[in-house]
């Protein structure tokens, strides 16, 4: 009966030595693993894209530590489901819970919740592909742990899809599979981290074809592009391909080579990775073109939610449309330089007392205290400025904008500022 269930679920973990990827969270020491260790457990969200394990994680907690372990969801299950929950967890005292969707809790079933959650009969492990700091009620979040979960790497999705070849229980390791190199990293890199995804697209396999005279199972590349219906890519041997390529990406726009800079992005597209387009393409309208175009982020935005509005293949358009711009734009990365320059003096404690005169003075008090009192109202003079001091003492001969003078946004701002600094 257990086989006709899929490979994905027969395959997850049962506890959290088994799990594939997280080790920032599950790994010897991390936080997790020393919350099951000592049989502590605390109200968790888990959150990030379909498919990285968010479910393998609630139940392998549960399997550790040997607690009732039970799934609900927040839209389609009811209160009554949330009450047999709570029943048992009074008979037994502690019952693991994983709420998917959690950022879909209604009033009245987090309500119900809470005093569980208090007294820790109920630990609630939500689940979630949104934001919590976004998405999530605060009094449910405020008594949650906040994890957020990073796709595994294609050698640890590799992990995943040998154990369910050698797997005799849940896998096929009852089979005699013989499957290429070049397959089983296509299988690993083109889920894009989603391990589901991954195993489903192995099980397909191995259901579909057929053995040979010795009763063997041969599943090459071009078995393993079918069952993912994503062409593969020629990644290096370390796996990092995928950050190589937008590295690429980036570097290519920085350094205006619009061929090179579509060739990257076409490859990403490829591989069907809208997130990561979007969210680079953002920081490289800021980091380097920055000042020198401003209006090029507002553009690209609107660029970004087209696309994810339309999505692939339509997508592809309003992205080019950025990329090309972005390529052409004059570029400064002064707005960067200038706040890492002021975080570095913050971090290293070069820091100083905000000036007596830019102190608050909206309360009773303030003026015997000196505080600002000598501050100078810039709308009071002809100009809108007036010559005072605002950096604290220690600093106040600290520059640490630098502009950069390629495009006109920024030179008519590097006028202003050179004869501001020269009034100071």
């Amino acid at each position: 009966m257990m086989q006709q269930k899929p490979l994905a679920f027969r395959m997850r973990p049962r506890t959290i030595e088994e799990i594939v990827g997280q080790q920032h969270l599950v790994g010897s020491d991390k936080i997790i693993a020393r919350m099951v260790k000592a049989k502590q457990l605390t109200s968790m969200i888990l959150y990030g894209p379909p498919g990285i394990g968010k479910t393998s994680i609630a139940s392998a907690i549960a399997g550790s530590t040997k607690y009732a372990f039970r799934t609900l969801n927040a839209v389609t299950s009811n209160k009554k489901d949330m009450e047999v929950v709570a029943a048992e967890a009074k008979m037994s005292g502690k019952v693991v819970l994983l709420l998917d969707e959690v950022h879909r809790l209604d009033k009245g079933k987090q309500d119900f919740l809470l005093p569980f959650l208090e007294n820790g009969m109920i630990v609630l492990i939500g689940a979630t592909t949104s934001n919590p700091y976004h998405a999530i009620n605060p009094a449910i979040r405020s008594r949650c742990q906040i994890f957020e979960l990073k796709p595994p790497t294609p050698e640890e999705v590799k992990i995943a899809l040998l154990r369910a070849i050698a797997d005799e229980e849940n896998g096929f390791g009852k089979k005699r599979i013989q499957i290429a190199e070049d397959a089983l990293s296509h299988f690993a890199a083109a889920g894009n981290g989603d391990v589901r995804s991954s195993l489903n697209a192995l099980e397909l396999a191995v259901l579909s074809t057929d053995e040979d005279e010795s009763g063997i199972i041969h599943i090459d590349l071009s078995t393993a592009e079918e069952c993912l219906q994503k062409k593969s890519f020629s990644h290096d041997k370390d796996g990092d391909a995928h950050y190589d390529v937008l590295s690429g990406f980036q570097k290519s726009i920085r350094g205006s080579d619009v061929d090179a800079a579509l060739h990257y992005m076409g490859r990403l597209i490829e591989a069907g990775d809208l997130p990561s387009i979007s969210r680079r393409l953002l920081v490289i309208a800021y980091e380097d073109i920055g000042l020198a175009n401003p209006h090029a982020g507002a553009r690209t935005l609107a660029a970004i939610e087209t696309a994810e509005r339309v999505g692939f293949p339509e997508a592809r358009i309003p992205l080019a449309n950025a990329v090309i711009e972005l390529c052409l734009s004059p570029k400064s990365n002064s707005a960067i330089s200038a706040i890492d320059a002021a975080l570095s003096d913050i971090r290293n404690g070069n820091i100083g007392e905000v000036p007596d005169h830019l102190k608050d003075a909206h309360y009773k008090g303030a003026k015997e205290l000196g505080r600002g009192i000598d501050y100078l109202y810039p709308h009071n003079y002809e100009s809108g400025w007036v010559k005072q001091q605002y950096l604290p003492d220690k600093l106040k001969h600290k520059l640490y904008y630098a502009p950069k003078k390629t495009g006109k946004f920024e030179q008519a701002l590097a006028s202003v500022y050179e004869k501001l600094k020269r009034s100071k």
